[in-house]
C-alpha cells in the first residue's frame, strides 16, 4: 500500500448464500455475471492501492409482494458483510442494505446496521419495484437517516418497464435511472429539508451533470420554486465517478474545477469499474488536492471520507457554488 491510498465507496459484495439470485439478474439485465469473494477483492484492492473498500449489495432483496423475505435477505446479507468488516476492519466497510418500499423495515434495518453492526451508512436502489426515492412514503426514513447524518449510497437499478432489445440495462438503464430518482429527490425537496443526509449517486450522477439545466425546468412543479432553487437541491449530492473514463471523465473535470478532489479509476473485482477520489492519508486527516478532506460518516464512525463539497456541484467549505453546467 503506497501512501496515496484510497477509499473505494464503491464495491459490490455477493455473499455465498446470493450467487444463485445475482446470477439470475444479471442474466435477465443481459449482463455478465459477477463473482466476488474476500480474497479477491483484497489482491484487487492491493494492486490498485485501495486502503479501504466499502462493500455494499446492489441488487433486489425479493420480489415486490414478499415484504417478510425481503427483511430477512437484508438482514442476512448486512450481518454477512458486518463479519467482513470484522475479520478486517482496516480494509472494509459496510454500506448495509435497506428493505425499501417496505420503511417500517428499511427502519428497523437501518438502526440495526448503524446501531449493532456499525456499518457506515446505508444503500438504496434509485427505484424499489418501480417507486422512485422521493415518494412521499420514504419520508420517514429520510427524516430518520438525516437526524443520524447518515451516508446513504443510492445505486441504480433497472428502471420499470422493457429493457431495448440487445442493450444490456446496466449499461444504458442504469445512468437513466440515477438522474431519475436524483431528480424526483429534487423536485420532492428532500435534499434540502434534509441537509445532513449525504447521498452518493454512482457513476457520476449518470445524466445528471450533463442536463441539470434542462432538469431545472422542473421547478415549475413546485409553485414558488426557481430554476436556480432546484439547482440548488442537485448541488447537494456526492458522486463517485465510477465506469467514466476517457474523454467523458475529461468533459466531467471542468465540473469538478472546486471540488478538490482528484477522480482515479480503478477495477472492481466483479469487472465493472469504479472511480474513486485519490486521497492522501495524513495524521488522520485526508487533504485532497490542497484542502482539508471532511469525512462522510457521522461522528463515531470511522471513514468514507470526502472533500468537503458536494460531487464538486458546489463547495460551500471553499467559496461560493460552483456554476459547473454553464
Amino acid at each position: 500500500m503506497n501512501e496515496h491510498a484510497r477509499i473505494d465507496v464503491h464495491q459490490h459484495v455477493i455473499p455465498p448464500d446470493r450467487i444463485r439470485a445475482i446470477a439470475d439478474r444479471a442474466a435477465a439485465l443481459g449482463w455478465p455475471v459477477p463473482a466476488w469473494d474476500r480474497q479477491g477483492a483484497l489482491a484487487m484492492m492491493d494492486r490498485r492501492s485501495i486502503a479501504t473498500g466499502i462493500l455494499s449489495y446492489a441488487a433486489p432483496l425479493g420480489a415486490p409482494d414478499d415484504i417478510e423475505g425481503a427483511r430477512a435477505t437484508a438482514r442476512d446479507v448486512n450481518e454477512f458483510t458486518a463479519e467482513l468488516v470484522k475479520d478486517r476492519p482496516d480494509r472494509f466497510g459496510n454500506f448495509a442494505v435497506l428493505p425499501l418500499p417496505d420503511v417500517d423495515g428499511a427502519l428497523a434495518e437501518a438502526a440495526h446496521a448503524l446501531d449493532e453492526l456499525g456499518a457506515d451508512g446505508v444503500m438504496v436502489l434509485s427505484n424499489a419495484h418501480g417507486r422512485y426515492l422521493g415518494d412521499a412514503e420514504f419520508e420517514p426514513l429520510w427524516a430518520e437517516l438525516d437526524a443520524r447524518a447518515a451516508v446513504v449510497l443510492v445505486h441504480p437499478t433497472a428502471p420499470p418497464g422493457a429493457m431495448v432489445p440487445g442493450l444490456p440495462s446496466p449499461l444504458v438503464d442504469f445512468p437513466y435511472d440515477t438522474a431519475r430518482t436524483a431528480l424526483h429527490l429534487a423536485v420532492a425537496g428532500v435534499p434540502g429539508r434534509y441537509p445532513r443526509l449525504k447521498m452518493i449517486l454512482p457513476h457520476a450522477g449518470g445524466f445528471l451533470p450533463y442536463a441539470a439545466h434542462r432538469f431545472a425546468a422542473a421547478a415549475r412543479l413546485r409553485p414558488g420554486t426557481a430554476p436556480e432553487d432546484l439547482l440548488a437541491e442537485l448541488r447537494r449530492f456526492y458522486f463517485d465517478t465510477g465506469v467514466l473514463r476517457g474523454p467523458c471523465l475529461a468533459s466531467l473535470a471542468p465540473r469538478l474545477r472546486r471540488a478538490r478532489t482528484r477522480p482515479v479509476r480503478q477495477r472492481l473485482p466483479h469487472g465493472a469499474r469504479g472511480v474513486m477520489h485519490r486521497l492522501r492519508r495524513r495524521g488522520g486527516r485526508l487533504p485532497a488536492l490542497g484542502g482539508r478532506a471532511a469525512p462522510l460518516d457521522p461522528p463515531g464512525q470511522r471513514r468514507v471520507p470526502l472533500p468537503p463539497s458536494r460531487t464538486g456541484l458546489t463547495a460551500p467549505a471553499v467559496g461560493p457554488p460552483v456554476q459547473p453546467w454553464a
